[in-house]
C-alpha cells in the first residue's frame, strides 16, 4: 500500500462499510437500492425502467426485481407517462418521500456525529473533493448524476 491510489481504494472500501452500518436502522431503513432510485426519481421525476437502466447502467432485470420491491413497500407507483410515452414510468409516492427524507435526515446527522470534531471549512474541503471524485467517475461512466 506504498501508492496514494492504493489507500483511497482501501479507505473507500472502508468508508462502504460504515455507511452501511451507520445508516438508519429503525423501523424505516431503506434497502441501499431503493435509497438511490427514490433519489434519482425525486431529481428527475418519473421515470421508465428504460431510463432507470440509462442512469444506472443496470438490466431491466435488476431494475423490475428493485422497483418490484419498491411497489411492494408503497414507495414508488406506476403512472402512464405524463409525457405521452407508450412506456409506464415509476413515480415516488408520500410513503417513499417520508421514508427517504427519515433515512436522508437520519444520515445527515450520523455524519454530523462522525465530522463534530471538524472544522466547517474541513468538512466543505471533504464535501468538495468527494464532488469531485464522483463525478470524474460519472464522466468516465457518461452517467451524470443530476446535482441540485
Amino acid at each position: 500500500m506504498d501508492k496514494p491510489t492504493h489507500l483511497i481504494e482501501f479507505e473507500t472500501m472502508l468508508l462502504g462499510r460504515h455507511l452501511y452500518l451507520n445508516s438508519p436502522r429503525a423501523g424505516g431503513r431503506l434497502e441501499r437500492s431503493a435509497y438511490i432510485v427514490l433519489s434519482r426519481i425525486r431529481m428527475e421525476g418519473p421515470m421508465s425502467i428504460g431510463q432507470l437502466s440509462d442512469a444506472f447502467g443496470l438490466d431491466a432485470s435488476t431494475l423490475n426485481r428493485q422497483t418490484a420491491a419498491m411497489l411492494r413497500g408503497n414507495l414508488v407507483e406506476r403512472i402512464a407517462d405524463p409525457d405521452g410515452g407508450i412506456a409506464r414510468k415509476f413515480r415516488i409516492t408520500a410513503e417513499g418521500e417520508r421514508r427517504l427524507d427519515s433515512h436522508r435526515r437520519e444520515s445527515v446527522q450520523g455524519l454530523e456525529r462522525v465530522m463534530a470534531g471538524w472544522e466547517p471549512e474541513e468538512v466543505a474541503a471533504f464535501a468538495a473533493y468527494l464532488k469531485r471524485f464522483n463525478t470524474d467517475i460519472e464522466n468516465l461512466d457518461e452517467r451524470p448524476w443530476p446535482r441540485p
